[in-house]
């Protein structure tokens, strides 16, 4: 077997507990639980050994290209590797929870049979190496997604958010075929590795520039970006096993898509900057709407919706190896938490003293973010960042501390145990180290797969400034929040970002004309 075929066993394994599934349909179906979850395993060995494969190979600027059969291209590279490392962990605990999870359910069997075939899918959608393949796993994806969002069809919560999912992944669907016509017109060819490489070399004119327009679209459309982030935010009627596999997998496929076609956006620095602007207002809008959630699950459909943004801001700037390293570490943490979260009222309930430990003043918090800054400064110089990194990734690197100064902050206060500042102290400097650390790896990892950020020019600039200081005015406010938040104006602006300052009721009245039964 050719070493690229080798990874097109891994959705096989999937596609067959899928059909295992639709067989046996009912409730606590035998033996299939334990099959989907051997097969689930299978899939992750494969995945591992594709990544072994990989590495033995040769120079990561020389992917592995083989047909699978079935018309299938497969593409195995630093990039498909780790994908398709992750989705089938993260698919594998998925499963493996889900047996537990449904067990008793009416529909149980078909449940597994589509959460396997939606599993299938992704993986076929990470390692494409052709644009038709590439365009058919991408709607397969949102179609199958699509029964899994409706397991419970009688909830109209459920069919409504559907609703608009539809609606979402259906324009997202258009502008992909677009942008795959689009490129096959400018390089005559469907070969994503022929593609890659001559958009790298500086090839592909009009007809590139707007097939980058057109996969940014869809990337934005399928990673929810405001102001389409609306159905994201409804999807809690479904299994907490489905909210998992959608907010630790399926929603990243915007991100991938960016990154799979680097060096194609690169020929287009003025819709990477339009997704710069709408990335970094959706993180800085989610992030705030977040922290006003009543509800656990709302709260990580929030989270979800700034980490997109931030992963969309990171694509932006033209840093695609770290946007691959957001996507797994967001994968890995949301994952967790969504299956986690049935414990959250439990462990709430057990801590006596709600709320912040202390309040900082205005000096704690210019203390935190001198110090955070100073932080940041050392570990960057430790780590050679500031000498050989681009102005983009020094950037990013300070947005990131402004979260380690609001916990600082924290830890500053007269209030705060010593133990506490001690604490918090610690954890910054490791989650900074962490970061630094990875952010090296990624870059070394993708360096043959993966063009480096260009230098920038005067519109990257703006953008670099913007960001920076944008980010840093809104952890200086979420630091000094308790000093203002029984404030009129506070309890006001509370209200208006629980509700997301109601542009999902637009979106609603914009879908309004379509009915629940065109999308079911």
């Amino acid at each position: 077997m050719p070493l690229a075929v080798f990874p097109v066993l891994a959705p096989m394994a999937l596609f067959a507990a899928a059909v295992f599934g639709f067989a046996n349909p009912g409730r606590r179906p035998r033996l299939l639980p334990a099959v989907a979850q051997i097969l689930a395993l299978a899939a992750l060995a494969v995945s591992l050994g594709s990544t072994i494969v990989l590495m033995a190979a040769g120079p990561a600027d020389s992917p592995l290209i083989g047909g699978g059969g079935f018309g299938l291209r497969l593409r195995l590279d630093a990039v498909s590797a780790t994908m398709l490392l992750l989705v089938s962990f993260i698919g594998w605990v998925v499963v493996r929870y889900s047996a537990a999870y449904l067990d008793g359910e009416a529909r149980e069997g078909a449940f597994t049979g589509w959460l396997c075939l939606t599993l299938a899918s992704v993986m076929l959608l990470v390692t494409a190496g052709s644009l038709v393949q590439l365009g058919i796993a991408w709607i397969a994806t949102s179609l199958v997604l699509h029964r899994l969002l409706l397991f419970y069809p009688d909830r109209v919560q459920a069919r409504r958010a559907a609703r608009k999912k539809f609606v979402t992944a259906r324009l997202g669907d258009l502008a992909l075929v677009g942008a795959a016509a689009l490129l096959a017109e400018a390089y005559g060819s469907t070969d994503i590795s022929a593609i890659s490489s001559a958009a790298r070399a500086g090839e592909g004119g009009g007809f590139a520039v707007a097939a980058a327009l057109l996969l940014a679209v869809a990337a934005m459309l399928k990673s929810a970006q405001f102001p389409t982030h609306g159905w994201l935010l409804e999807v809690m009627e479904t299994p907490t096993p489905v909210s998992a596999l959608l907010h630790a997998g399926v929603i990243n496929a915007g991100g991938f898509l960016l990154v799979r076609f680097a060096d194609v956006m690169l020929l287009a620095p003025n819709v990477l900057a339009v997704g710069a602007m709408v990335g970094g207002f959706t993180a800085l809008f989610g992030g705030m709407a977040m922290l006003t959630q009543p509800t656990v699950k709302t709260s990580l459909a929030w989270s979800t919706v700034a980490q997109m943004g931030f992963m969309l801001l990171e694509c932006g700037l033209s840093l695609f190896p770290l946007a691959l390293l957001h996507i797994v570490a967001h994968s890995l943490y949301k994952a967790h938490s969504f299956l986690a979260s049935g414990g959250a009222v439990e462990r709430v309930a057990a801590i006596r003293r709600p709320g912040p430990v202390a309040i900082p003043s205005v000096a704690d918090v210019a203390r935190a973010f001198l110090l955070a800054l100073v932080l940041y400064a050392v570990i960057a110089w430790a780590f050679g960042f500031i000498v050989h990194k681009s102005p983009q990734a020094i950037a990013l690197g300070a947005i990131l501390i402004f979260g380690v100064a609001y916990l600082l902050a924290q830890g500053f206060a007269d209030a705060a145990p010593e133990a506490l500042a001690r604490m918090t102290a610690a954890y910054a400097a490791a989650t900074s180290v962490s970061y630094f650390a990875l952010q090296t790896l990624a870059i070394w990892l993708t360096s043959g797969t993966l063009p480096p950020a260009p230098t920038p020019g005067p519109l990257e600039w703006a953008l670099i400034v913007l960001a920076t200081v944008s980010f840093g005015f809104v952890a200086i406010v979420q630091a000094m929040f308790p000093l203002w938040a029984n404030h009129p104006a506070a309890a006001g602006l509370r209200v208006h970002l629980a509700n997301g300052l109601y542009a999902n009721a637009l979106f609603d009245r914009l879908v309004k004309g379509w009915s629940i039964r065109s999308a079911s």
